[in-house]
C-alpha cells in the first residue's frame, strides 16, 4: 500500500497551465518526500515557456512569527520573485517546506534554545530542498546542472545549509536576510545574546564545508538581523572557508527583513551582477507577462483605478471587489479562486455593505457580468 500511495503522488502532479502571458509556463505541483508523508510537499513552478531544459531555481520562503500562518502560507506569495528568476532563464521552483501550506508532515525547525536545536533545523530544511532537487532531476525540462538555491530569512539560511553538502549541480546560492531567532514554541521571540552567538556558530559550522560561491543581502534596518549581526555571521562563515559576498543595503521601508519580497526592483541588479560573475542565466531578460487586458470598473475614483492596475500585475490567485460607489477589496496569492473571493469581499465589505466581486484572477466575475 506504501508503495502505491507513493507511486499516486510522484504520477500525480497537476495538470500544467499557461501563464498570463505565452513567454512562461506555471504548474501547481506536489513534490514527493517520505517525510512530509502522503500529501508530499506543495510546490509552484514557473519557467520560460520554450523547449529545452531549463536550470533549477530553488526558492525557499521564510517563517511567520505566529504558528497559527504557516498553514495560511501559499508558494503563490513568492509568485512575483520566482517569475523574476523566470525571466532570467531559470525554472523557479518555490516549495513549501514541511509545516508550512499544504505540506505534509510536522513543523521540524524549532530553534529554542540549545545551539543542538540549530543542527537539527538545517538538516530538516535541507532534507525538504533534497527532496524537491530529486523531482526535478525526474523532468525533462528542467536540470539541475547550474542550479541555485534562493532563499529569504530562514530560506536563506537553508538555502546556505544546502550548499555545506551541495547536491551536485549547485552552482550558487543567494542568501536574502538569512537567519533564525530562538522562539518559543508558541512563537514568542527569546531576545538575548545566546541566540545571537548560536546563529553565528550555525554560520561558522556551515562555512567549514560550503564551497558554492553565494551572494548575501542585508538592509540596514532588518529588524530580525541587522548590521552587526550580519556581519558577524558572515565573518564567522568565511572564516570557517565559506565563500560568500556580503552586500549592505540602506534602509528599506519599515523593516529590511522583506526586502525580497517587497524590494524586487532594489534587489534585481545587484543578483543580476551576480549571476552574471558566475555566468548563470540568461543575458537579456524575457519581458514579464502582460497583464490581462481587462478594463477597470466604471465607478472607480483615481485611487481605485490605480489599486486595480495593480491587482491585474497581482500574483495569483486573487480577487477584485467591488460597490456601487467605488469602494474596493483585492486579495492575492491565495490558496485558491474561492479563498481570493472571500477575502476580497470581506476586505471591500470594511467600506461598504453592497460590494461584489468584479475579477477572479484573469477573468471578469460572473456577478460582475450579471450585474450589467
Amino acid at each position: 500500500m506504501k508503495r502505491a500511495a507513493w507511486l499516486l503522488i510522484a504520477l500525480a502532479i497537476a495538470a500544467p497551465r499557461p501563464a498570463a502571458a505565452q513567454d512562461y509556463f506555471r504548474e501547481e505541483l506536489r513534490i514527493p518526500s517520505a517525510a512530509a508523508g502522503p500529501r508530499g510537499l506543495e510546490a509552484l513552478l514557473i519557467r520560460p515557456a520554450g523547449p529545452g531544459a531549463w536550470p533549477l531555481a530553488l526558492i525557499s520562503h521564510g517563517s511567520p512569527p505566529d504558528p497559527k500562518e504557516r498553514p495560511k502560507m501559499s508558494p503563490f506569495g513568492l509568485y512575483r520573485q520566482a517569475l523574476e528568476f523566470a525571466r532570467r532563464g531559470f525554472a523557479a521552483l518555490v516549495v513549501m517546506r514541511r509545516g508550512y501550506g499544504d505540506s505534509g508532515g510536522e513543523h521540524v525547525e524549532a530553534t529554542c534554545c540549545n545551539p543542538a536545536f540549530y543542527a537539527r533545523s538545517f538538516q530538516a530544511t535541507s532534507t525538504d530542498l533534497r527532496a524537491s532537487i530529486a523531482a526535478m532531476q525526474r523532468r525533462a525540462d528542467v536540470t539541475t546542472q547550474g542550479m541555485i538555491a534562493v532563499g529569504t530569512s530562514a530560506g536563506g539560511l537553508a538555502s546556505v545549509a544546502l550548499a555545506a553538502d551541495p547536491p551536485q549541480g549547485l552552482a550558487a546560492v543567494i542568501n536574502f536576510a538569512g537567519g533564525r531567532r530562538w522562539r518559543k514554541p508558541d512563537g514568542g521571540d527569546i531576545r538575548h545574546a545566546e541566540g545571537e552567538t548560536a546563529l553565528v556558530g550555525g554560520f561558522r559550522s556551515l562555512g567549514m564545508t560550503a564551497r558554492t560561491p553565494m551572494l548575501w543581502i542585508y538592509a540596514a534596518n532588518d529588524s530580525y538581523f541587522g548590521p552587526a549581526l550580519a556581519r558577524r555571521a558572515h565573518e564567522a562563515f568565511t572564516a570557517a572557508g565559506g565563500q560568500a559576498q556580503l552586500v549592505e543595503l540602506p534602509a528599506f521601508g519599515d523593516d529590511g527583513h522583506y526586502l525580497f519580497s517587497r524590494g524586487v526592483a532594489t534587489w534585481t541588479l545587484l543578483v543580476d551582477e551576480f549571476l552574471r560573475a558566475q555566468n548563470l542565466g540568461r543575458r537579456d531578460l524575457l519581458p514579464p507577462p502582460a497583464p490581462a487586458a481587462l478594463p477597470p470598473p466604471p465607478q472607480l475614483g483615481e485611487k481605485g483605478r490605480a489599486a486595480f492596475a495593480g491587482y491585474l500585475a497581482a500574483a495569483p490567485h486573487k480577487a477584485f471587489a467591488v460597490s456601487s460607489r467605488g469602494s474596493f477589496g483585492i486579495r492575492s496569492a491565495a490558496r485558491s479562486a474561492a479563498e481570493a473571493r472571500e477575502k476580497a469581499l470581506e476586505n471591500c465589505g470594511n467600506y461598504a455593505v453592497d460590494c461584489s466581486v468584479y475579477a477572479i484572477d484573469d477573468a471578469i466575475a460572473a456577478t460582475a457580468d450579471a450585474a450589467r
